[in-house]
């Protein structure tokens, strides 16, 4: 999976673009820790075998989350989080929520890694991969799409039984956790990821100047 602190820069870019007039310290940092939260679970794999980029990366969790929500702040005659915290309140925890789904997860569902989506329904690991590029030999070359194939170029690694994701907590699979294994702190890895991270800073440093 793509190291954490790319994925709070993504959240970094969506919530600079989203929270509109509810942009406050208090709102990013909500949105960045949404970002951040579904990693959480490489933690839990310490406990539950084959946790990472499952408990929190699968599609349950944001579509209940958002069921909630939706019921919370559009169906309730008297909605606890729009008399707490008003509109703001509602505009932030839907955009908390859109950016865990989207930086969170998604971001990490087009990586090698691949994401466990629809645990604990069905157990299997899986990915996108795919290329849109335009030859003067061969005109326009797509895989996302393959008529007569799959609809989607998704692979799979395996199921929680057979596949591990690597993490600096939990770097062997099973829950055991021995010592003296070599542990990796990815914080950035390849140059455009330290592009996004450079630009999610920039866009939460814009706005901040501009709010004052």
């Amino acid at each position: 999976m793509p190291p954490t602190l790319v994925n709070v820069a993504v959240g970094a870019l969506l919530g600079a673009a989203l929270l509109g007039a509810a942009f406050d310290r208090r709102a990013v940092a909500v949105v960045l820790a949404a970002a951040a939260l579904p990693d959480a679970d490489a933690a839990l794999s310490l406990l539950v075998r084959g946790a990472t980029n499952v408990v929190l990366h699968n599609l349950f969790v944001p579509a209940i989350a958002g069921a909630v929500l939706y019921w919370e702040t559009a169906l309730r005659e008297e909605s606890w989080l729009r008399e707490r915290y008003g509109w703001r309140g509602c505009r932030v925890a839907w955009v908390a929520l859109s950016t865990y789904a989207v930086a969170g997860i998604g971001f990490d569902f087009f990586t090698l890694d691949a994401v466990n989506l629809l645990w604990p329904v069905h157990d299997r690991f899986y990915a996108v991969f795919g290329r849109l590029v335009y030859s003067t030999h061969e005109g326009v070359v797509q895989t996302y799409v393959e008529v007569g194939g799959h609809p989607l170029p998704l692979r799979s690694p395996g199921t929680t039984a057979t596949y591990h994701v690597e993490t600096w907590l939990n770097p062997t699979p099973g829950t055991r956790n021995p010592p003296g294994v070599e542990r990796r702190v990815r914080i950035v890895e390849y140059g455009w990821q330290a592009v996004v991270v450079v630009a999610g800073a920039a866009a939460l440093a814009f706005r901040f100047r501009g709010e004052k």
